[in-house]
């Protein structure tokens, strides 16, 4: 793990990485099991925002908001970056493709023989 040492000398740590399935469980605690916030996050060893980022996350908003934007669970965030992620990868080759129908490729293709306006009569 590499540490960093910021302007006024505080070790700065990388943020670690939780599997969805944690951040889930994590939630649960707080929602299902009744822990508080700072008990959750002093058991797992977690920041405080981090559990209560998820266990809003996995509760839903239960106030509409100003803009009336539905607040996605853990699950579906994961599959919207997934999908974000693909919709991406999609784009990219898509561009590459439109590319290649612009500028076809360099080597000369065999023409075709051309068809000749005598009509041909066997016997």
């Amino acid at each position: 793990m590499s540490l960093e040492v910021t302007m006024n000398n505080q070790i700065k740590r990388p943020n670690p990485k939780f599997t969805l399935e944690f951040k889930q469980d994590a939630a649960k605690l707080v929602n299902e099991k009744g822990y508080t916030h700072q008990q959750a996050a002093d058991n797992l060893g977690i920041s405080l925002s981090a559990i209560g980022r998820w266990s809003r996350a996995e509760r839903g908003s239960t106030t509409p908001s100003i803009t009336h934007t539905a607040t996605l669970n853990l699950t579906s965030q994961a599959e919207l970056l997934r999908l974000r992620k693909e919709n991406e990868q999609l784009g990219m080759e898509r561009e590459i493709l439109k590319k290649d129908s612009v500028f076809p490729s360099a080597s000369p293709r065999k023409a075709s023989p051309r068809k000749s306006n005598k009509i041909r009569v066997y016997s």
